[in-house]
């Protein structure tokens, strides 16, 4: 059996202890399947002093994980820090500049920095392996780099962040509002404190820019991604949805067109018989589409410890059976710069729900502002009458170029009858 392939962990959080544990735990396995053992050597955190669920008698300590990074005997280094910047992007840096293999759990250093840190590790030859990165457990960057790559992807979309997910799942469930179930959530473990970066669709939109130069060989380009979260989704709106057979879901898609690459991340309404809308909870859910194997999904958890400790070790794994492959697909100097096409541009239906105060003429000028725009109604939904009190009006309309829904919502929100901002969630043929 050759040597084993001695690693470096940096950030000894919930996954990296898990990840520790995993690898001791499955030693014998790791080494079988592999030919070659995985020997934990050095870990580095923030507090030497803390307590931990793991043991670490016998490994080196460093206080600077980019020094770590760089230290003698070491092969491969797990960055498990977190964040764009700082320390974490040093670490990896380090690892890169001393010919050290790098495995991280980091979307948001690869969705900012992805491209060079590419370019950096295949001229150093070494492996930038983030399978962690992206929906924890579910193995979707393997799936696109290799079992997909005789493929031309069309399109590739999914349900990225659990916590949205069982957030809209349970207001759906349970009838209550978005403040009173994010409450849970955060009673629960699965939003944080700050929750803003989850609920706010920006952890969404790193995995989807990370997904999108994987599926499309393009380089990363997060800062033309459309991002909304849902904030604004009401208990209202859910159940409209349910009546018009619809399920609510916060959703990355990533598009690629004859004229460019459409990336966005917001609410949608997807069918409810789709296979995307029966993923529920703190579940995630990935569908590629293919030129030859057509659609494919995969479901999985998509966060916690032990699936996330599952993908570092099995980056870990191919890494120490000599597997080195482009870090998105395809080499970094040929990843492609098709042009970015802006949300305003696209195409398709709406779902729009206003409060407006019961009078005559109110509908009269809602359907003007439609119509100046060439915005067909497919549907609308007015109950009741509570004369000179608000009631809710739904509509649903025909394909629209989305700049042109803007425009009309804006006119629609000056109205005086109009009470409440219009809400608008986009329809979605998945």
């Amino acid at each position: 059996m050759s040597d084993p392939l001695r690693i470096a962990v940096a950030g000894l959080g919930t996954v990296g202890a898990e990840t520790l544990r995993l690898i001791r735990a499955q030693g014998p396995l790791i080494a079988a399947r592999c030919g070659r053992a995985i020997e934990i050597a050095a870990v580095s955190a923030r507090d030497r002093n803390k307590a931990r669920p793991i043991e670490l008698t016998g490994l080196s300590w460093f206080d600077d994980p980019a020094a770590m990074a760089a230290a003698p005997g070491i092969d491969a280094v797990v960055e498990l820090i977190g964040g764009a910047d700082g320390i974490a992007k040093a670490t990896v840096e380090a690892a890169i500049a001393a010919g050290r293999h790098v495995v991280t759990a980091n979307k948001a250093l690869l969705a900012h920095h992805g491209a060079a840190l590419a370019r950096s590790a295949e001229a150093a030859g070494v492996a930038l392996a983030y399978e962690a990165a992206v929906a924890g457990g579910i193995p979707i960057v393997k799936a696109l780099r290799e079992g997909l790559a005789a493929n031309r992807i069309g399109r590739v979309y999914g349900v990225l962040n659990g916590t949205c997910n069982y957030i809209l799942t349970t207001m759906r469930e349970t009838g209550r509002g978005f403040d009173a179930v994010l409450a849970e959530a955060q009673d629960l473990g699965y939003a944080e404190a700050d929750p803003g970066f989850d609920i706010d669709g920006v952890d969404t939109a790193h995995k989807l820019a990370i997904l999108t130069a994987l599926a499309f060989g393009c380089e990363i380009d997060f800062g033309n991604v459309h991002v909304e979260g849902i904030r604004e989704v009401s208990s209202l709106d859910i159940a409209y949805a349910e009546e018009l057979g619809y399920r609510i879901k916060l959703l990355g898609i990533a598009t690629r067109r004859e004229d460019g690459v459409e990336q966005r991340v917001h609410p949608c309404m997807v069918a409810r018989d789709s296979p995307i809308a029966a993923v529920e909870g703190v579940f995630n859910g990935i569908v590629a589409e293919g030129d030859f194997v057509g659609t494919f999904m995969a479901e999985g958890r998509g966060a916690g410890a032990g699936p996330t400790a599952s993908a570092v070790v099995a980056d870990l794994m191919d890494i120490a059976r000599g597997a080195v492959p482009p870090t998105f697909g395809v080499p970094a100097r040929d990843l492609e710069r098709p042009a970015s096409l802006p949300i305003e541009r696209h195409l398709g239906s709406h779902y729009i729900r206003l409060m407006v105060v019961d009078r005559p003429g109110v509908i009269a000028d809602i359907a003007a502002a439609l119509r100046d725009q060439e915005i067909s109604v497919e549907a609308m939904i007015q109950r009741g009458r509570a004369p000179d009190e608000m009631v809710p009006v739904v509509i649903t309309t025909h394909d629209t170029e989305d700049a042109a829904m803007t425009r009309a919502l804006q006119r629609i929100g000056a109205l005086d009858a109009v009470i409440e901002p219009p809400r608008r969630i986009r329809i979605e043929a998945l």
